[in-house]
């Protein structure tokens, strides 16, 4: 990989992990409302969950920081639960 492929991963998981958040607490806001609308989103909340979960374990694991894949402001058990 060279270092224009390298920026353009690093470029591609911050965007990812900051739009990954965002909908993640629009499900979280819309899982809130009644009957199906309301049901469906916390069925994606449940899915975002574990998404940024995942992402925040193996960033770690790849010895990433939070804050390069910009997961570093949430906490899926606070925030998503």
């Amino acid at each position: 990989m060279d270092d224009a492929d390298e920026k353009t991963a690093q470029h591609y998981l911050f965007d990812l992990g900051t739009l990954l958040k965002e909908q993640a607490v629009a499900a979280r806001r819309n899982s809130k409302s009644e009957g199906p609308t309301g049901s469906f989103a916390l069925g994606r909340l449940m899915a975002y969950h574990e998404v940024i979960s995942l992402m925040q374990q193996q960033a770690l694991m790849f010895g990433l920081s939070l804050e390069s894949v910009s997961l570093h402001d949430i906490d899926p058990e606070r925030d998503l639960l």
